[in-house]
């Protein structure tokens, strides 16, 4: 049975997580990171509506109303879980506490740009955080599938609204791991599989591929 492509990037991107680190979970795929933190290993989750110490998801039918993330989705607590409200979320997201931010994404460029707040023309329910995380965030990570309908999501230059000009720091898909620097989208691993060549082929960015190329 074939794994689902938001599982295997969210099994990806648990990875670069490591003990003790504030982690904030956007919306959609994102939020699934939580299920594949190794047992063993503490993670603080922050979630943007008010809550640090998201644990995964609740078994079917021991779901909280009063237990969400910022998408609305049932979440559990870990033991010592501290609920606030989002004046004390905000100033904890802008004031650069946040270890890590792992973020959805419509787009990412050449140059790291990430755009994934809005299409013009659709109608959103609102920003979000998003701009705040990426800016305010030590590390971020983009958890996206590699194309969207069949057109490629890494881009030589985003045509949607920029989230924010920082660049991020790590794209994770189901079929690649790149990591964005001066010298442009360094090609890291690719997955089991996938060939080189289909990455190229479904990447409309160019890639920087790395001598230390490997499988995940």
């Amino acid at each position: 049975m074939p794994v689902d492509p938001k599982e295997k990037i969210a099994k990806r991107v648990a990875q670069e997580l490591k003990e003790g680190d504030l982690v904030n979970l956007g919306i959609g795929l994102p939020t699934l990171v939580a299920n594949y933190i190794p047992k063993g290993v503490h993670i603080f989750f922050q979630s943007e509506n008010g809550i640090i110490g998201m644990g995964p998801e609740p078994e079917k039918g021991f779901e909280n109303k009063d237990l969400t993330n910022a998408g609305a989705g049932f979440v559990t607590a870990q033991p010592g879980a501290m609920t606030f409200d989002s004046a004390f979320s905000f100033a904890m997201i802008r004031g650069g506490h946040l270890d890590v931010t792992v973020l959805g994404g419509l787009q990412v460029d050449e140059e790291g740009h990430l755009a994934n707040w809005m299409i013009p023309g659709k109608m959103i329910p609102g920003m979000g955080g998003a701009m705040d995380l990426v800016t305010g965030a030590k590390r971020v990570i983009v958890a996206m599938t590699h194309t969207a309908k069949g057109e490629p999501k890494i881009v030589k230059k985003c045509t949607l609204p920029l989230t924010s000009i920082r660049r991020v720091d790590l794209i994770v898909t189901e079929l690649a791991v790149i990591r964005p620097t001066d010298e442009g989208l360094v090609l890291e691993e690719i997955a089991e599989e996938t060939t080189l060549e289909e990455v190229l082929k479904l990447t409309e960015a160019k890639l920087i591929v790395s001598e230390k190329l490997k499988k995940f």
